[in-house]
Parts: C-alpha cells; sequence; structure tokens
C-alpha cells in the first residue's frame, strides 16, 4: 500500500508537468491517496499498513487470549492477577514503559506469575501516530530498554496507544523485531461505568483464538469507585470455564 500511494504521488507529479490544467485530478488522486493511509492507521484491526495480530493462529484446543493494556497501577494490577490466578488463567499485559519504571515491582510480578509483560510504547503519548519513524522508534525502543531493564528479557509483541498508528511503524517494528498485536474484541471498560456490559461486550460472539482487550490501567470505575475491569473480569473469566475456553499468552501460542 506505501508504494502504491508513492507510485500515485510520482504520477500525480508528471500529469502536472505534462498537463498542468488537470491539476484538479492530480490533486484528487493524491488527496484520496493520503485519506486511504489515514483511515487505515485509525482502524486498529486493518492490516493495509503491515501485519496486524487481531486473533490466534492455533485456536484447536479452545485458546483465547487475555490482554491488558495502560498498566501496570498498583490500585489495580494486583487485583487482576490474583483474579487470573484464581482461575489458572494467563495473560498479556502491554505496559507503558514509564509506568514499569514506576513500579519495577510490580512488573516483576506480572513475570514472576506466569504472564507476559509487553511493549506499550514509553509515555502512551495521544501523539503517538503523528510521529515520524525517528520518534516512533525512539519511544519504543526506551520502552524496550524500561521494560527489559526492569525483567531481564525485552518484550516482543507491541500494541500501539489506542490501536492508532501510521505507515512508519511497520518498519519500526521490523528493525526492532516487535511484532504488532491488535484485537478482536474490546471491552471499552475505559469509558464505560456497568461491569456487566463490559462483560456482555467481550463474551458476545466469542470463539476461540480471539483476542480480548481489558485495561488494568486508567479503568472506569463503577457506582461504588471500584474499578470496573475487576467484576468484568470476573464475569469473563466465569464464562471462559462455562464455554471450555482457557486464556494463554499471546507469545505462548505464536
Amino acid at each position: 500500500m506505501l508504494w502504491a500511494s508513492a507510485g500515485l504521488h510520482v504520477l500525480a507529479g508528471a500529469s502536472l508537468v505534462a498537463a498542468p490544467s488537470r491539476w484538479p485530478v492530480a490533486l484528487g488522486v493524491v488527496a484520496a491517496s493520503q485519506l486511504a493511509l489515514t483511515v487505515a492507521g485509525l482502524l486498529p484491526r486493518c492490516s493495509l499498513l503491515g501485519p496486524n495480530l487481531v486473533r490466534l493462529p492455533d485456536a484447536a484446543d479452545g485458546r483465547v487470549a487475555l490482554t491488558f493494556d495502560d498498566g501496570p497501577d498498583p490500585a489495580v494490577t494486583p487485583h487482576v492477577l490474583d483474579l487470573l490466578d484464581r482461575h489458572g488463567a494467563k495473560a498479556s499485559f502491554f505496559c507503558i514503559g514509564r509506568l514499569v519504571l514506576a513500579h519495577p515491582g510490580l512488573a516483576r510480578e506480572i513475570h514472576e506469575r506466569g504472564h507476559r509483560v509487553e511493549n506499550h510504547s514509553f509515555r502512551h503519548s495521544n501523539a503517538f501516530a503523528f510521529q515520524g519513524p525517528a520518534r516512533l522508534r525512539a519511544e519504543i525502543q526506551r520502552a524496550q530498554d524500561a521494560i527489559g531493564s526492569s525483567l531481564g528479557r525485552a518484550p516482543s509483541l507491541f500494541r500501539a496507544p489506542a490501536g492508532i498508528r501510521n505507515p512508519w511503524l511497520d518498519p519500526v517494528l521490523a528493525r526492532l523485531g516487535l511484532r504488532l498485536v491488535s484485537w478482536t474484541r474490546r471491552g471499552f471498560d475505559t469509558v464505560t461505568a456497568a461491569p456487566q456490559r463490559v462483560t456482555w461486550r467481550l463474551v458476545r460472539g466469542l470463539a476461540a483464538g480471539d483476542i480480548l482487550l481489558l485495561h488494568d490501567g486508567a479503568s472506569a470505575r463503577d457506582a461504588s469507585g471500584r474499578p470496573v475491569v475487576l467484576q468484568a473480569l470476573t464475569g469473563l473469566l466465569l464464562e471462559l470455564e462455562r464455554r471450555g475456553l482457557r486464556s494463554v499468552r499471546v507469545d505462548e501460542a505464536l
């Protein structure tokens, strides 16, 4: 798609040289190309900008993958770990690098309890998708270094903040040896105050191979002030057991 976009830009420039009066057509071609790249980057599950894992490749044994973003959070993550232990479930935690540096012991606890800490950028900036390749690489490498220094091993998977990216991300990930992971379904637990609704979004149409997204960081609170993710996760784990599904780390499934 990137080569096609570059080719369209070249053709548009050549047409302007050959026939300046056709500038509206050339401008329209360039605008359409830019729009296509922008829309592709705004769709978290889209693969037009490069490989994007949205489902587990092998789920014949009933595997699903629980993933948690935006942590670690000392007020929430320990309770998430306890729930996972209680149900014998494993998960992948896509952590923010600066929070790993702030809570290295909690990041190590995630790892020592059999889960996986992966890369979710260093700052989780809202401007992540507006950065060029050099700044993207610096941001992701900084998170790699933070997690690697805390755990003694660097992540192999990456998830973009909010799932939004630009055309430069895939080449950067390739150079850093990281694989992009999105999700099959999400609970919107950062904006929904009703835990049952979060669980319902995750289990509606749930099938083996699904990658499910929750948040141990930035979770919304219910009416009593309790993190929504905790009650939603309880219901989700019970539903997985009822359906004969089991949660594994994403890297295990790969």
